[in-house]
């Protein structure tokens, strides 16, 4: 089976990272709870779009968008969730709602929410709703290169 291109990008950038494998779950607590990790380790992929373009907001488990704060971090007058159908193809080889956090492999701005700065390791939905990477979030960063900005609030569940 040939690498995905995720593991080839994050391979030879020579970035270790854990692969876990869960059952298929489809919202961030699930999935952490199944692979018995905290849910603010969980980076979650939202694609919005701001003035009519795609972009990736990436934020931990436990917390929503903020579009107020999103609006304001950004300058942009026009903000909303982009629709399944407007991104799905977008990324090849993944499953739609699983696409990993990694916006420079698809031509698309990524915005982090401080917050998950806060964790030494972060995991992510590598393409699948059944497999995550785990990999420290310092080389995320260093690797995507996001626009880090307060733009999400805590959810209580």
């Amino acid at each position: 089976m040939p690498l995905s291109r995720l593991e080839s990008f994050l391979r030879n950038a020579d970035v270790s990272f854990n692969k876990i494998v869960h059952h298929k779950t489809y919202s961030a607590q699930r999935t952490a709870a199944d692979a018995h990790i905290s849910g603010k380790e969980i980076a979650k992929t939202v694609i919005t779009k701001l003035d009519g373009k795609m972009c990736m907001v990436v934020l931990p488990g436990n917390m929503q968008i903020d579009f107020n704060l999103l609006k304001e971090a950004t300058g942009a007058k026009d903000i909303r969730l982009a629709s399944e159908i407007e991104f799905k193809d977008m990324f090849p080889n993944c499953e739609v709602g699983a696409m990993p956090p990694f916006g420079n492999l698809y031509d698309m701005p990524v915005y982090v929410a401080e917050a998950l700065k806060e964790d030494v390791f972060i995991a992510f939905n590598a393409g699948s709703h059944s497999l995550l990477f785990q990999m420290k979030y310092a080389d995320y960063e260093k690797l995507v290169q996001p626009i880090v900005m307060r733009i999400a609030y805590h959810v209580h569940y």
